[in-house]
C-alpha cells in the first residue's frame, strides 16, 4: 500500500496501520506549499519515520517525495499550485520553465537521496512526473505517477509501458485509477469534472455526468492486467477515498461521480464500497490464490 501524506505524524500513523495488516508500505512525503528547504526536512525526518517502521520488522519501501515539481515552491513558476497548474494551458511559458525545474528537481534529489539512504537502510524511489525527467541513478526504484491510460495514449500504451519497464530497474506505477461517470475511461488522466470556490471547498460538476461503477472497476482491473502482464513491479490504484468529493442525494451536486476513490463518502464522512473496491478485493484474492500454489 502507497501511504502519502503532508502531515508526519498521520503519515506514521497509517504507515503503522497498514504494516500491521501484513501490508507491505509505500511510504510517501508528498506535500504542497513548502520551499525546498521545507520539503528537504520532511523528506528526512520521514525517512527516519520510515526505517523505524521497517525495523519492527514491516517491508517499507521509501519514496523521496512526490511530484516536487509541481507542489513545491520555487521549481515551476507560481506563487501557489493552482497558478503552477496554469502553466499547462500556456504552452510556451510551459517549455520555458521546464528546464530550470527539471535542472531544481535533479539538483534537489541528487542532494535528498544520498541522506535518505543515511537514515532509511530499505529501497529508496521516487513519485514522479514526466516533466520532471529523473535521473533514476541513484535510485532503487523508478516510479511514475503517470500511470493513466485514456484515449490520448491508448494505442501507443503498450510501447510505452515497455519502454518504462525495460530501464534495468524495477518499475512502479504509482497512481492511476479512474473517475466515477460513464466515458471517465476516456479522460482518466485529466483533471477531475469540478470546480471550486475562494475556499477550496467543492462548488459545482463542470458536465452532466452519468454514474458508472462498472466502467471505473473495468478500468482498474484492465490497467492491472496490463501491468502486470507487462512487468510491472507494483502499481497503485488512486485513491481509496476522495474525502472532498462527497455523494449527495442532489445528482447536480454528487460530487462522487467526479471521485476517483473506490469508495463513495457520504455526508457525514463514512464511506461505502463502489464496484471497483469488490472488483479490486477479488483481484487481489485471485493472485494471493495463485502465487501461492
Amino acid at each position: 500500500m502507497r501511504i502519502t501524506g503532508g502531515v508526519q505524524d498521520r503519515l506514521e500513523l497509517a504507515a503503522r496501520f497498514a504494516a500491521e495488516a501484513g501490508l507491505e508500505v509505500w511510504y510517501c512525503p508528498f506535500t504542497n506549499g513548502l520551499d525546498r528547504d521545507g520539503l528537504m526536512a520532511f523528506v528526512l525526518d520521514g525517512a527516519g519515520r520510515a526505517e523505524r517502521l521497517r525495523q519492527s520488522g514491516a517491508s517499507v519501501v521509501y519514496l523521496t517525495g512526490s511530484e516536487i515539481a509541481m507542489f513545491t515552491d520555487g521549481f515551476l513558476p507560481g506563487r501557489d499550485l493552482a497558478e503552477r497548474m496554469a502553466l499547462f494551458t500556456d504552452p510556451m511559458r510551459m517549455r520555458e520553465a521546464v528546464p530550470a525545474a527539471r535542472a531544481a528537481v535533479r539538483d534537489f534529489l541528487a542532494e535528498a537521496v544520498p541522506a535518505v539512504r543515511e537514515r532509511f537502510g530499505g529501497p529508496v524511489g521516487y513519485a514522479s512526473i514526466p516533466l520532471e525527467d529523473v535521473d533514476w541513478a541513484p535510485f532503487d526504484i523508478i516510479a511514475s505517477d503517470a500511470g493513466y491510460r485514456d484515449a490520448t495514449n491508448a494505442a501507443a500504451f503498450p510501447q510505452i509501458l515497455a519502454a518504462a519497464v525495460g530501464q534495468g530497474k524495477p518499475y512502479a506505477a504509482t497512481e492511476f485509477g479512474c473517475c466515477t461517470f460513464r466515458g471517465a475511461a476516456d479522460v482518466a488522466g485529466g483533471a477531475e469534472p469540478v470546480t471550486y470556490d475562494e475556499h477550496g471547498r467543492t462548488a459545482q460538476l463542470t458536465a452532466q455526468l452519468e454514474r458508472d461503477e462498472e466502467g471505473q472497476a473495468r478500468y482498474v482491473l484492465d490497467l492491472l492486467r496490463d501491468y502486470e502482464a507487462g512487468g510491472v513491479e507494483a502499481a497503485f490504484v488512486y485513491t481509496f477515498a476522495n474525502r472532498h468529493l462527497p455523494t449527495t442525494g442532489d445528482l447536480d451536486h454528487d460530487y462522487d461521480l467526479a471521485a476517483r476513490g473506490i469508495v463513495r463518502v457520504l455526508p457525514d464522512g463514512s464511506w461505502t464500497p463502489k464496484a471497483a473496491f469488490h472488483a479490486l478485493a477479488e483481484y487481489g484474492r485471485t493472485r494471493a490464490r495463485t502465487l501461492a500454489k
